[in-house]
């Protein structure tokens, strides 16, 4: 089983990237954009991306965001 633990420590991130740098878009917004960039960067659908792959991900996803703007 998965630690559960991990659940609170992404969406920690996820709140924190959101209001920081995001805080404009709804979280359909924000999780359909990710969502999307997941999917292109990787080739793979993101229904079967492991968690600590995501995390890093999401990581990359903002960064991407802060430097295109």
């Amino acid at each position: 089983m998965r630690d559960p633990k991990r659940i609170e420590k992404f969406i920690r991130k996820l709140a924190d990237y959101w209001k920081t740098y995001i805080p404009d878009w709804r979280f359909g917004q924000f999780m359909s954009n990710f969502l999307g960039f997941v999917e292109h960067e990787t080739k793979r659908d993101s229904f079967f991306i492991e968690d600590d792959e995501m995390n890093k991900l999401l990581d990359e996803y903002v960064k991407w965001l802060h430097e295109s703007r």
